[in-house]
């Protein structure tokens, strides 16, 4: 039995039930809405000219505003939600919005294209300062801050420059009137959850959104094929680029149990349907060498919308999250029917697009161990080869770990992506490095062993030979970082010869 979409909108609760199951959240502003201040660039959440804001009602009551791109974004996720795009920031008197008037005075809108998916990034920046906005002591975020908000939004005549500006410039005006009262909307939204598996159906396809994992479970056990959907980041590009049929989809992100975000004395647990952005806020707590990795694993928006465990699941061998969690030993839980069982995250991947999983299993979480004991010794990079600093896929992904016995190399790791068919250690580097001391010779022993390791292809990205010789200077790169002190005596001959060739993949 299919029921409605139901959202909130334009200050009033919708109903939606007459759109396809893959209608994106774009398609229905400006076709059905009639709200075309929400424009369509690339329709691949690249460009930004399609973002808008979610609000979400948390767990304390209260409700998270998030920028999102429009464009990838299937109508039936929005059920339960509330949905804000540039026409909402006008004002009761019709004056501008802060956010809207810094653009103005501030001269950050040219051709105008872009302008609203960049006001309502800054927006969700603004409402998330709101309450310091309003008090004296009020602190206003840093350039770098502002930079990390819009690096999902691209503008081909600015500069950025006067763009940032403004973002700064916005706080500085008198406190408006906002778009819509927390409280009143959290209220609302609570209205509108409901308490079992959302069942919606269009033209013979049905999305199920459950709420319990046991439902999810049971979902996949009767119907293996049904397409897992989580934030639709990379799923919707199969629909607005590819044209693919996706057959039923079952949506994760109503499932409570997947939003577990724990730290205790061994593990970060991070349930299945955390957001990369809040995942890796958590890591980096622990593991703050991620840090780059986080603000440039591609935008805010598509950290706010995607999920580590689909990330995860999806498997890519270009995949920027894999090789620093396999790096640091973590570990992925995935479910089948009533069975739950746990592997090293590497073990899921047996080769491109293959996984350790039968087809009605499903990622529940990952467990990442904390940088308690032996582990606070533990020396830790990634490293990002890439075009553009923001929003761009991996040439070369790469992450380090040992721990650190005075000068010995204890528990080597070192994983890559964009080298081969699957994110992969490199266990011949690693038996160079294991029980070693960390010398400069030691390091490009190491570097030499990646050739047994990988054989890279060659694609529009990057030359196989390319990829090889940036994998070994990211190794030296991370000795020259994590060195100590050492005697100039050592030389190449007093290291171990390197492995012996291994098969590549």
């Amino acid at each position: 039995m299919t029921e409605p979409i139901r959202f909130y909108h334009r200050n009033a609760i919708r109903e939606i039930q007459d759109a396809p199951v893959t209608r994106t959240v774009l398609q229905y502003l400006r076709e059905d809405a009639h709200c075309t201040g929400t424009k369509e660039g690339c329709a691949e959440g690249d460009c930004g000219a399609c973002t808008v804001v979610i609000g979400e009602r948390n767990a304390a009551g209260g409700v998270d505003f998030k920028a999102v791109n429009a464009c990838i974004q299937f109508m039936p996720t929005l059920d339960g939600r509330a949905l804000f795009t540039v026409e909402d920031l006008r004002q009761p008197d019709g004056s501008l919005h802060p956010v809207q008037q810094a653009m103005v005075d501030c001269h950050g809108s040219q051709c105008g294209f872009c302008t609203p998916g960049f006001v309502m990034s800054m927006w969700a920046l603004y409402e998330k300062h709101g309450h310091e906005h309003r008090c004296a002591n009020r602190t206003v975020p840093s350039r770098e801050a502002i930079g990390n908000a819009l690096t999902g939004n691209l503008c081909r005549c600015t500069g950025y420059r006067p763009i940032i500006d403004a973002a700064e410039r916005m706080f500085e005006a008198p406190a408006p009137q906002a778009p819509v009262n927390v409280k009143t909307l959290a209220d609302t939204l609570a209205t509108l959850e409901r308490r079992d598996t959302f069942h919606y159906e269009h033209a013979g396809q049905r999305f199920a959104a459950p709420r319990t994992v046991a439902a999810l479970a049971q979902i996949k056990e009767a119907e293996p094929a049904a397409r897992i959907l989580a934030g639709s980041t990379d799923i919707g590009l199969w629909v607005t680029k590819q044209m693919r049929e996706l057959g039923n989809l079952v949506y994760v992100g109503q499932i409570a149990e997947l939003q577990k975000l724990e730290t205790n004395d061994d593990w970060i647990e991070i349930g299945a349907g955390i957001s990369v952005e809040r995942a890796y806020a958590e890591i980096a707590k622990q593991y703050p060498e991620l840090t780059e990795m986080w603000q440039r694993f591609a935008s805010l928006p598509i950290r706010n919308a995607g999920t580590l465990g689909g990330n995860i699941a999806n498997g890519s061998p270009i995949g920027d999250s894999m090789p620093g969690l396999i790096a640091l030993g973590a570990r992925v839980i995935v479910r089948g029917g009533d069975i739950e069982r746990e592997m090293p995250l590497e073990d899921l991947y047996l080769a491109y697009q293959k996984k350790d999983m039968a087809e009605h299993e499903f990622v529940v979480g990952l467990k990442v161990p904390t940088r308690v004991g032996a582990r606070a010794n533990l020396r830790f990079r990634t490293y990002k080869l890439s075009k553009r600093f923001d929003s761009d896929i991996s040439a070369v992904c790469a992450a380090f770990s040992f721990i650190a016995d005075g000068d010995l190399i204890r528990e080597p790791r070192i994983a890559f992506g964009g080298m081969a068919a699957t994110p992969k250690r490199a266990l011949n580097a690693e038996a160079v490095l294991r029980d070693a001391e960390w010398y400069e010779a030691t390091a490009q022993a190491a570097m030499l062993a990646l050739g047994n390791d990988y054989a890279p292809l060659s694609d529009m990205r990057a030359t196989s030979d390319y990829r090889l010789e940036a994998a070994k200077n990211t190794l030296y790169r991370f000795w020259l970082e994590t060195r100590t002190h050492q005697p100039l005596a050592k030389s190449a001959l007093d290291v171990r010869a390197v492995a012996p060739a291994g098969a590549c993949a």
